[in-house]
């Protein structure tokens, strides 16, 4: 897809010149060619489903040209398409991610490694949940915790955990001082810093008329800010991930001659294949390895992306952890007929609906709820009213639900309608009660089927308000 041309402004490429790697006429002939590139990554715990995802099957309506070779479930597009009406999407079947983001999997390899379980995450600047979706998938058996301090952006990041499905994931809303009370619990911390976001020039036009060399330095102590904050929260031995999505060395190698100083660190080097055009550096003061991307050498936007384990001798964090309350056995008895996995989940109440967290978890979600702003723990179930129960719109959605449940398998314009909270019909079906909407077996959430109309339970604030 092309767009238009660029004007860059001169200080900026200015600002650039000497970087390792910059290609000043590359550089700006990439940006003003108005070429975009477009990159999804799948959900592998619904990779059934995803399979379908391809040019005979969905209504993406391009192809998959072929995949990122540092993740293994990124794949680019040909063009980019209108994800908003494809049902896929809102089913959580993959996330449209820029692709040199999903560098942090190959990151992840290179640091932690395949030993996974029981590790406990931090995604500090989560929103919209790109980072965060792409943690729950590599760990599957840890406990992520995905932290967004802007409100409104929290409830995008709640929105987009869910609909990925998984249940160890727990969603705050805090601000990252918050973090000490919680010194030396994080196995791996991941902070992509809030940044001046030249690397995105190219998709956010806007970024462009707000770039200048007084914002890049006001960026640059912000970061100083959020890591200052946040780092005492890794425990020793842990993994941190630093990223921005900026070409400014004040935000970049400098950040990681800071983070040297400041902290006892040891700087991870990457092995990335020379094929890939990624250009590694080095901080200027302590050597400490960093990675960029620049759209004129990768298909991706420009990144920059750095590893490090801590050291010192803090101790493990070591409070005492709280209990939640059990939900009582008549409603577990309920709740039962509906999940997969009891024996390994514990179910308690947040007001009226039942929460399902891993049970090995439980401990650690009362921790967090005592420390910080919780807006999401693990799968919310629904609500018992009498000897049933309503069930929640998570739970359509997520990996706990048993296969058991009557779906009604919509075309595609009725999944729309479904997705718009639109009025449809169910012509000549015998289906009754509660019915999981799905589209090409893909779950979209809950309708109650009555004999005179169909209630749609989509949420009213996740619906389509495209035409």
């Amino acid at each position: 897809m092309l767009q238009k041309q660029l004007n860059l402004p001169p200080s900026f490429i200015a600002s650039l010149e000497g970087l390792p790697g910059f290609d000043k006429e590359a550089f700006i002939e990439v940006h003003e060619s108005g070429r975009q590139v477009t990159s999804i990554r799948f959900n592998p715990r619904k990779k059934h489903n995803a399979d379908q995802l391809d040019a005979e099957k969905s209504e993406l309506q391009t192809k998959i040209s072929q995949q990122i070779p540092w993740c293994p479930y990124g794949y680019y597009l040909e063009e980019r398409p209108s994800f908003t009406l494809d049902p896929y999407l809102h089913a959580g079947l993959y996330y449209v991610q820029e692709a040199s983001s999903m560098f942090l999997w190959y990151v992840l390899q290179h640091t932690v490694g395949s030993a996974t379980a029981e590790l406990k995450v931090l995604d500090l600047c989560a929103a919209p949940g790109g980072k965060s979706t792409l943690l729950a998938s590599y760990f599957t058996d840890g406990l992520l915790v995905s932290n967004e301090v802007i409100k409104s952006r929290a409830s995008i990041l709640v929105e987009n955990i869910s609909k990925w499905g998984c249940s160890n994931a727990v969603v705050t809303n805090n601000d990252p001082k918050d973090f000490h009370r919680l010194p030396g619990y994080f196995d791996v911390i991941v902070v992509d810093a809030p940044c001046s976001g030249s690397g995105l020039f190219r998709r956010d036009t806007a970024a462009i008329e707000e770039w200048s060399e007084n914002n890049v330095m006001l960026c640059s102590q912000r970061q100083q800010r959020i890591l200052a904050d946040v780092m005492p929260a890794l425990k020793e031995n842990g993994v941190f991930i630093y990223s921005t999505c900026s070409y400014s060395k004040e935000e970049d190698e400098e950040i990681l001659d800071w983070l040297c100083e400041t902290f006892d660190v040891t700087s991870v080097q990457i092995p990335v294949p020379p094929q890939w055009n990624i250009v590694e550096v080095q901080s200027p003061g302590h050597k400490a390895f960093g990675y960029r991307f620049y759209p004129d050498k990768v298909d991706g936007e420009g990144l920059f992306m750095s590893a490090f384990v801590k050291k010192g001798d803090e101790d493990v964090f070591s409070q005492r952890k709280p209990q939640l309350t059990s939900i009582a056995k008549a409603e577990h008895a309920i709740v039962q007929e509906w999940l997969n996995h009891n024996e390994s989940l514990f179910c308690c109440k947040q007001g009226e609906n039942i929460i399902a967290v891993p049970a090995i978890y439980q401990q650690d979600v009362a921790l967090l709820q005592k420390h910080l702003y919780l807006r999401k723990a693990g799968v919310t179930v629904g609500a018992v009213k009498g000897k049933d129960l309503v069930p929640h719109h998570e739970l359509a959605l997520s990996l706990l639900l048993k296969d058991r449940f009557e779906k009604a398998d919509l075309e595609l314009a009725d999944a729309l309608q479904y997705l718009r909270k639109a009025d449809f019909s169910l012509n000549g079906s015998s289906l009754k009660g509660w019915v999981l909407a799905s589209y090409k077996d893909a779950n979209l959430g809950w309708m109650k089927v009555l004999p005179n109309r169909i209630n749609n339970y989509y949420p009213t604030e996740w619906r389509i308000l495209k035409a």
